[in-house]
């Protein structure tokens, strides 16, 4: 067996049924994969769903109790047989040639981990697509996820993420963390001697958040791991990951200085008064225009790149702020990694 597809699933049924189904439509002959469903203590389990496919793929199923997905795709990896192990998370959905795509990358060049990007697909929601945007968007640090343009180097992340079995064995796994853990693990490879690749045509469907409040608390708690992150890896911490707390700072600042730029010269002529106050509002503004050209332009749609503002905004201040608390609770009151954010967890 080549390749064990682990999918960490919580109360997710619908997503894992679109997952399966794009499964079936691979390329690669079906004998080269089997798929391992780690159910992490659903509350709606996906049970019935995995069983309409038992005629259609090699797949197992299996139930625990809630750990978090790092130790839910550890507990799928001890039940893999493949040579590699492919992790995708439960919201993605693949093109029929994505595992043809990473086949012919490894049969060119061979590495130990490897990962591909994400895309919206067509029939995704005006809001789904406005949020993959942002969080793919070089315009919003998003580029540092695996597209063309990265301002750092790759790290695979668990939405689209392999690793030969030998090296996830070695590395142990994925930690404990509950947010970052993707990234420790890519961390680790590295640490390890061990070469990760970004393959650019093994491209997934990722549908993410589906509205802005679940995606502000996801983004958040991403701002949160970049700080426990850098307490578990030093040196690890690049100028890129303090954009968007830099930007949250930015912003804030501006907003001020116009607010008191206005109630100090509320006495003046309308005409100074307003050239005066509107002038902090400019770098937002222009900021503003940038992303919904870009965005428009991306997506052809004039209601996406609208979307893409407000989501664009969110995406660099919800991860900026949190960032700044957990840097102000880990660094100056010298709260522990678990402690300190264990109600923050999304669903």
């Amino acid at each position: 067996m080549k390749y064990s597809i682990i999918i960490p699933v919580f109360n997710r049924p619908d997503e894992v049924d679109e997952l399966l189904e794009s499964l079936t439509q691979q390329t690669l002959p079906a004998d080269d994969f089997e798929v391992i469903v780690v159910e992490d203590g659903s509350e709606r389990d996906c049970r019935e769903v995995v069983g309409r496919y038992e005629d259609r793929l090699r797949i197992h199923y299996h139930v625990k109790a809630n750990g978090g997905p790092g130790p839910a795709r550890n507990f799928g990896a001890e039940q893999a047989t493949g040579d590699y192990l492919l992790i995708l998370d439960s919201d993605v959905v693949l093109p029929p040639a994505y595992l043809a795509s990473v086949d012919a990358e490894l049969a060119a060049h061979p590495c130990e981990a490897f990962g591909g990007p994400d895309a919206a697909h067509e029939s995704f929601t005006q809001m789904q697509k406005a949020i993959s945007y942002a969080m793919t968007s070089f315009f919003t640090t998003g580029g540092i996820r695996g597209g063309k343009q990265k301002l750092d180097k790759f790290y695979p992340r668990s939405f689209n993420m392999g690793v030969r079995r030998d090296v996830y064995a070695a590395l142990r796994g994925f930690s404990r963390m509950r947010f970052g853990e993707d990234v420790d693990f890519s961390y680790r490879i590295f640490e390890h001697g061990y070469t990760a690749r970004l393959f650019p045509s093994a491209w997934v469907w990722h549908k993410r958040r589906t509205d802005l409040d679940k995606f502000f608390k996801q983004v958040f708690n991403s701002g949160i791991a970049r700080i426990n992150l850098t307490k578990r890896h030093p040196g690890t911490l690049k100028l890129v990951h303090l954009l968007p707390a830099a930007f949250t700072v930015g912003v804030i600042a501006l907003l001020a200085a116009a607010i008191v730029l206005r109630l100090l010269n509320a006495d003046a002529p309308p005409a100074a008064s307003v050239h005066l106050w509107l002038w902090p509002l400019l770098p937002i503004l222009l900021f503003i225009v940038l992303i919904f050209v870009d965005a428009t332009r991306v997506s052809r749609s004039l209601v996406v790149g609208f979307l893409a503002i407000e989501a664009a905004f969110v995406q660099l201040m919800g991860y900026g702020l949190g960032f700044l608390k957990a840097w102000w609770q880990r660094y100056v009151m010298g709260r522990s990694e678990f402690s300190a954010f264990e109600k923050n967890f999304y669903d």
